[in-house]
């Protein structure tokens, strides 16, 4: 047989696209998703890990900071001073709790006692008037007036937990191309056994899982420059990614979003001092005040853990943690299933929200950030990514179809680390394959693409993204 007939025959008996080109090899350090702070790391402590160069003084404050966010805070007033302060009304008492070995959090079992690591957001719509202009513009929300913008279903002794969250599902049957059948899963939140009265009547409501934590301080050391030139960039083909704008609470301004399920946050500083505040209850010199809303007087009431609880030195070892946990390297990048896989990746448009690669700025918070390479398969910007996914609650500029791309970097470990593979906002997809089938808006050309390939097609994609 010829040599090119005898590929053909090669590349069938692989699953392959017939008599196609070769994929081509790995790009040089393409292993490397963190640059020179990647990690070689695929057990349950993937996402654990320091950046490979930090020096070991450095590694001192990484070990402090990781002890606040694994330890659990307790009830003021407490012989333990520097932890004490959990509450009144709170989520979790552990950062660690919600962001499972840093990785990614899952909606509540069953029979669960609370949520644990997925939280709702609470807002109501806004409207023509200015009597909440100034909330918008600090929070992006209007917040439900007795519950506020989170709620909690845990709280100390002598104060009402808000009340109680559930998750039901819907069965969604979805047919690909060759005539494969895949049930998705809708899900339906059930409030109940509210503590303080009903909620206003048009409250909006979202379900968010927490997300993994690795890699963040380098996306924020990302220039502002590099994600504003991938905005608006694909229109021709239907990509409109937009920068969500929010409000800084440290620099008293707006600046550019890039944290959080919708962007709404600017910095790593400030989604630690928010989840201290909404999560835990726990105050910083940054959100100096208790989270209890006017109604909620035994809260208000509530002794506290000291002015702020969270100290401004805890604050900052927190912070160089989570700006310090390194990015896995990938596996198997040469591997022809996996390069096959980033092709039908490209071939599909995926690139066009999740962006390979970066390189930091030579300015960046840390030393070690700086004037990196990295491959985390996101833009940062906001994507309308159809009704299916909506949660129909506006956050600064995005609306209620909008969600930020989420950095794909370590997806393919999400089990190893966490025990689990349940993705999206609020972890309705049960695995890669469902989670690409419930993108639609910006993304339903690529996902047709995906549902008109083969099976071996669709498990080349899948290796490729279990590379990440």
């Amino acid at each position: 047989m010829p040599f090119p007939l005898r590929l053909c025959a090669l590349t069938l008996t692989l699953g392959l696209v017939a008599c196609e080109q070769a994929p081509p090899p790995a790009e040089p350090g393409e292993a490397l998703s963190g640059g020179r702070t990647t990690v070689y790391q695929n057990d349950h402590n993937a996402f654990s890990m320091p950046s490979a160069n930090l020096t070991p003084t450095r590694r001192l404050d990484f070990s402090v900071g990781n002890s606040f966010f694994r330890s659990p805070w307790v009830i003021a007033p407490s012989t333990t001073t520097a932890r004490d302060g959990l509450g009144p009304l709170f989520n979790t008492n552990a950062c660690q709790n919600c962001h499972i070995k840093d990785g990614r959090g899952h909606p509540p079992e069953p029979n669960a006692n609370n949520a644990v690591s997925m939280l709702v957001r609470l807002s109501i719509p806004a409207n023509d008037s200015t009597e909440h202009a100034d909330q918008l513009t600090r929070a992006g929300v209007i917040a439900e007036p007795v519950y506020g913008t989170q709620l909690k279903d845990m709280a100390i002794p002598g104060v009402e937990p808000e009340g109680k969250v559930r998750v039901e599902y819907d069965p969604v049957p979805v047919r690909l191309a060759d005539g494969t059948q895949i049930i998705l899963r809708k899900p339906k939140l059930q409030i109940s056994q509210l503590g303080y009265g009903p909620m206003h009547p048009d409250t909006l409501f979202s379900a968010r899982i927490a997300p993994p934590m690795i890699g963040l301080g380098l996306l924020e050391a990302i220039p502002e420059a590099a994600l504003l030139a991938n905005a608006g960039k694909g229109q021709a083909d239907g990509i409109n990614g937009r920068p969500n704008w929010v409000w800084d609470d440290a620099q008293g301004k707006t600046v550019l979003g890039r944290f959080g399920w919708k962007a709404g946050q600017p910095s790593l500083n400030q989604q630690n001092a928010h989840a201290f505040s909404a999560d835990m209850g726990l105050t910083t010199s940054l959100l100096p005040h208790v989270d209890c809303t006017p109604t909620q007087t035994a809260c208000l009431a509530a002794p506290n853990g000291g002015d702020p609880e969270v100290s401004d030195n805890i604050l900052r070892l927190v912070l160089f943690y989570t700006r310090n946990l390194a990015v896995p390297a990938r596996r198997s990048v040469d591997e022809l299933q996996v390069r096959q896989g980033k092709r039908l990746f490209e071939q599909a448009g995926c690139q066009g929200c999740h962006v390979p690669s970066f390189t930091t700025a030579a300015d960046a918070a840390e030393p070690e950030l700086a004037n990196q390479v990295i491959r985390p398969y996101s833009d940062l910007l906001l994507h309308d990514m159809g009704e299916g996914l909506a949660d129909g609650r506006p956050e600064f500029q995005a609306s209620g179809r909008d969600w930020r791309t989420p950095p794909l970097w370590g997806i393919g470990l999400t089990a190893a680390v966490s025990g689990h593979t349940q993705f999206l906002h609020d972890g309705r997809a049960r695995d890669l394959l469902e989670a690409i089938l419930w993108h639609g808006g910006e993304a339903e050309p690529a996902k047709q693409a995906v549902m008109h390939y083969n099976a071996d097609q669709r498990a080349a994609l899948l290796a490729f993204l279990n590379s990440l």
